[in-house]
């Protein structure tokens, strides 16, 4: 009996995985906890940043530092482990603890579940921070968060530094100083990685740098 030859499969080369990931950072310049929300442990990026939430792929990292006024600093960095619709993401009961309640923690009032659609179609905006004060839905929010995507970003591995947000001079390189978002280098993003994960905990190290008292945002303050 002729024996089958052995299939020899070729081990993916790693210049080959870094090609295909990449590296977002952007300017955090409001740090309430809601976008990213950093609690629970894992981060989801589920408001904001739509062009980020709508290019990012599983295993590429997701950079936010603060504004240049308080240093540039970073303030928390992510690995895209998971992405979901809206819909799945408000449904799934992993994420009930997301949800905000109005009547609850502080931390529970930042909820960042808040999107979904009614059995017509239409969106739902939950009573949270991006709706109006009465709680009804904030038009410029809503169509900001959901109309170029509807996608949530969730990393079940990362650094949320917040309040305690940290210098990284030598890898200055990896943040974003200007409005919009960069695309730094996935090589330098994997060193800083590397180094913050010989460095710190993961997961949150400190609370949001705003995380004080419950205020809304009206879509262009």
């Amino acid at each position: 009996m002729l024996m089958a030859r052995p299939v020899l499969i070729e081990p993916m080369q790693e210049d080959n995985v870094r090609l295909m990931a990449r590296a977002f950072s952007y300017v955090v310049k409001r740090d309430y906890g809601f976008a990213p929300n950093p609690f629970y442990g894992f981060l989801t990026l589920a408001t904001c940043k739509p062009l980020i939430r709508k290019n990012a792929e599983i295993g590429d990292f997701i950079i936010g530092n603060s504004p240049s006024n308080l240093g540039s600093k970073l303030v928390y960095m992510a690995k895209v482990s998971e992405i979901i619709t809206f819909d799945e993401y408000w449904s799934n009961p992993r994420f009930l603890c997301k949800k905000p309640i109005m009547n609850g923690s502080v931390k529970k009032l930042y909820g960042d579940n808040i999107y979904h659609h009614a059995e017509d179609g239409t969106w739902m905006q939950e009573n949270s921070h991006h709706s109006l004060k009465d709680g009804s839905i904030n038009k410029e929010n809503l169509d900001r968060d959901t109309s170029h995507t509807d996608r949530v970003l969730i990393a079940n591995d990362y650094f949320y530094f917040g309040k305690d947000m940290i210098e990284i001079n030598e890898y200055a390189d990896c943040l974003c100083n200007h409005i919009g978002q960069d695309k730094p280098s996935y090589e330098r993003a994997l060193q800083l990685w590397e180094h913050l994960c010989s460095t710190y905990e993961m997961g949150l190290i400190a609370l949001p740098r705003q995380f004080k008292e419950f205020v809304r945002y009206d879509g262009h303050s």
